[in-house]
């Protein structure tokens, strides 16, 4: 990333806080305490942070409040909810008041930031308008949602298509796991959605197919992977 990505962390744990700061710190990343709700929304207006991670149970304001106002000013801002409470109407509850993704306690710090790499990663989607990518023997124009051979023939992708090709791209030669990229293009990861996505995959090889070095290999029980 061309400048240090800033993390808002809000967690009322002093002894985790320091862990999860000092750990992102020291993988280059730029870190923001507030020990309680109620101070999130002056530090997010403050600092702008490109990611916000939130506690849910916190003193003086409750993390699905402080989520609920953030969303009322900033719609595109990736928010990884942390939280004992395990319940399924909890989890829902996250995700309905504008959270991107929910980590329960205990967590590994590795985890924490597969996720928010995840989520920082499907934030440049939305600024790619003008993004114009070479894959193998082809350029894949983000905006037109078209893919050129060469000097060839041009081939239209639909806008599934398009969205998920550029995921494929951020992660090339890397795996792409099935649950993120289905929670991020369809909203859900159940079985009917996981079919349709093999089905865009089979496409996008053969839209792909006259570059015979272009592979996108399907790793068993975890995603895919676009080797290039």
């Amino acid at each position: 990333m061309s400048k240090t990505t800033t993390i808002l962390l809000a967690e009322d744990e002093a002894v985790l806080a320091h862990i999860v700061k000092e750990s992102l710190e020291t993988r280059g990343f730029k870190v923001i305490h507030c020990a309680d709700g109620e101070a999130v929304m002056s530090t997010y207006q403050e600092h702008h942070p490109d990611l916000l991670v939130l506690d849910v149970m916190m003193p003086k304001k409750d993390g699905f409040t402080v989520a609920k106002e953030i969303r009322n000013i900033n719609a595109q801002l990736p928010i990884i909810f942390l939280t004992a409470k395990s319940q399924t109407k909890d989890v829902v509850e996250g995700f309905t008041v504008g959270g991107n993704d929910y980590l329960k306690k205990p967590f590994s710090m590795e985890e924490l930031i597969v996720r928010m790499q995840n989520l920082l990663r499907s934030t440049t989607v939305k600024e790619a308008d003008s993004e114009v990518i070479t894959v193998g023997n082809y350029t894949f124009d983000v905006a037109k949602q078209q893919l050129q051979f060469q000097q060839g023939e041009s081939v239209e992708l639909t806008h599934k298509e398009s969205q998920l090709l550029f995921y494929l791209l951020q992660y090339k030669n890397e795996i792409l796991e099935r649950s993120f990229i289905l929670n991020t293009l369809w909203d859900t990861d159940d079985f009917f959605t996981a079919r349709s996505m093999d089905v865009y995959i089979t496409k996008l090889r053969k839209k792909l197919s006259k570059d015979e070095t272009i592979k996108i290999i399907n790793v068993r029980g975890i995603g895919y992977k676009l080797l290039v």
